[in-house]
C-alpha cells in the first residue's frame, strides 16, 4: 500500500499543558501573557485567514468582544498559551474574522490546523451542552481551564465525552458495499458506519451495524482496524474498518439509511478519481474515503 497523508482532524501540535492544568496560580499567570491567543468561533464555525489558516487573535482582546464566553486552554503553541473564545450567537461578529463552516474550513487547512480546530470545536460544543450538572441539575463551573466542569452542590465533576463510531467498507472479494442516507447528494456513496453500543467490541459494532441498516452478515473474526480519526460533529471517534461479508443479498433498513449497493474495485478507483458516471464519495477529509483508497489502492 502506499505511504497515504495524515488524515484531517488527526494530531495537533499543541503541547496540552497537563502539568499546569491543575495550578490557579499558573493558568492565572498563563492568561495575563502578551503572547496569549485566542481562536475565535461563532455558531459553531471557525474564524479563519484569507491564507487558509485558523484566525489567532490576542486573548485580551478576544474577551473584549461582545459576549465572549469563558476562555478555554487548548494548549501551548510554541511556548505561548493558544485558547479558544465561543462568542454568543446572538452577538455581531467583528468585521475582521470571517467565519467558515468547521467542514469547509478543514478542506482548506493544513493538517495540524485541522488538529486544533477537532480539539477547540468538540470543547465549545461539549461546554454548550453541558451547563448543568447531569447528576443534580445545578449550574456547573469550569475548571482546569475548561478540560473539566465541577459541580459546586454535588461535586461531580464533568470530562468532556467521546463518542466511538464504527464506520465500516464491507468487502466481498473484488466489491465493497456502501451506502446512501436520505438528505445526501444525489450521487453521494459512503461506507456504513453506527455508535457502538455498551458491551460491544468495535467488530462486533461494525458487525451489528451492517446488519441492522442492510441486512448482510458480516464476520468479526476478519475486521481489520485500518484508521481512526476525531470527528469534531459534535466529539467522535470515528473507528475505521475494513470487514468481510458472509451473505451478500441486501435489505434495507429505511429507517437506516435510503439505498445500499455492491461497487466494484474498479468502480471504486473511478470515484477516487473523480471519474464514474454516476457515483461520488466523500471528499478527502472523510474517513469513509480513507477506508475506500486503502481497500482500492
Amino acid at each position: 500500500m502506499n505511504q497515504l497523508p495524515p488524515l484531517a482532524f488527526c494530531g495537533s501540535p499543541l503541547d496540552r499543558a497537563e502539568d499546569l492544568r491543575r495550578s490557579d496560580s499558573e493558568l492565572a499567570a498563563l492568561a495575563q501573557q502578551d503572547a496569549a491567543g485566542a481562536i475565535l468561533f461563532l455558531k459553531g464555525c471557525p474564524a479563519i485567514t484569507t491564507d487558509h489558516a485558523l484566525l489567532r487573535w490576542p486573548l485580551a482582546e478576544a474577551l473584549a468582544l461582545p459576549h465572549a464566553d469563558e476562555p478555554i486552554l487548548l494548549g501551548l503553541e510554541d511556548g505561548a498559551p493558544l485558547y479558544v473564545v465561543d462568542l454568543d450567537p446572538g452577538a455581531a461578529p467583528p468585521e475582521e474574522a470571517r467565519f467558515v463552516d468547521t467542514r469547509m474550513a478543514a478542506l482548506q487547512l493544513p493538517i495540524d490546523e485541522t488538529g486544533i480546530l477537532a480539539h477547540a470545536r468538540s470543547l465549545v460544543e461539549w461546554r454548550r451542552k453541558h451547563r448543568f450538572c447531569s447528576n443534580c441539575g445545578s449550574k456547573t463551573r469550569q475548571i482546569e481551564a475548561g478540560r473539566k466542569r465541577a459541580c459546586p452542590d454535588c461535586g461531580t465533576e464533568h470530562f468532556p465525552r467521546v463518542d466511538p463510531v464504527a464506520i465500516m467498507l464491507v468487502v466481498k472479494d473484488d466489491w465493497c458495499l456502501l451506502g446512501r442516507q436520505e438528505g445526501w447528494p444525489p450521487r453521494m456513496w459512503s461506507a456504513l458506519a453506527g455508535f457502538m453500543e455498551p458491551g460491544e467490541t468495535i467488530a462486533q459494532a461494525a458487525a451489528r451495524e451492517v446488519y441492522e441498516e442492510a441486512g448482510l452478515t458480516a464476520d468479526p473474526a476478519t475486521a481489520q482496524l485500518i484508521a481512526d480519526q476525531p470527528w469534531p460533529f459534535a466529539s467522535s471517534l470515528m473507528l475505521g474498518l475494513i470487514i468481510d461479508a458472509i451473505t451478500v443479498d441486501i435489505t434495507i433498513d429505511t429507517h437506516e439509511i435510503e439505498d445500499a449497493r455492491w461497487f466494484s474495485k474498479d468502480e471504486v478507483r473511478a470515484m477516487l478519481n473523480g471519474a464514474h458516471p454516476e457515483a461520488d464519495i466523500p471528499p478527502k477529509i472523510a474517513i469513509a474515503r480513507r477506508l475506500l483508497e486503502v481497500w482500492a489502492g
